[in-house]
């Protein structure tokens, strides 16, 4: 069974989100290695449960992409995590813009595609 063309940009939001996610675990990665940790097993935790939800995101993103439904429902529940904490980003002095943004806008266009998705997949197919 084909994905419909609304799971197939849900899942390529949620695997960018995921490979986003890869990229700051790396940046983390060096940052500890190059000693700009002040507190290392703090570091640690934060690169690992970073890679954690990096995982999340990419599986998330191949289940949404074969039409599984926890896979949408896990995305959703992402989805709605990053935009809460792109409005809590908006209340710290001096409002860091280019984070807000860039968490916020694929928040809110990565819940609408799985919203989206998750409507069309319920809906009866019409046999030709």
């Amino acid at each position: 069974m084909r994905a419909p063309r609304i799971a197939l940009a849900a899942a390529a939001v949620l695997a960018l989100e995921g490979v986003a996610l890869l990229v700051f675990a790396l940046i983390e990665l060096f940052g500890l290695g190059a000693g700009q940790a002040i507190v290392v097993p703090t570091a640690i935790a934060l690169i690992v449960l970073t890679l954690i939800g990096a995982a999340a995101m990419i599986a998330f993103a191949v289940g949404t992409r074969s039409g599984r439904s926890w896979a949408r429902s896990g995305g959703v529940m992402l989805q709605v995590i990053a935009v809460a904490l792109a409005f809590a980003a908006l209340t710290v002095q001096p409002v860091l813009w280019p984070f807000v943004f860039g968490v916020g806008i694929p928040g809110i266009v990565g819940f609408a595609l799985l919203v989206s998705s998750a409507r069309a997949e319920g809906q009866p197919r019409v046999e030709e």
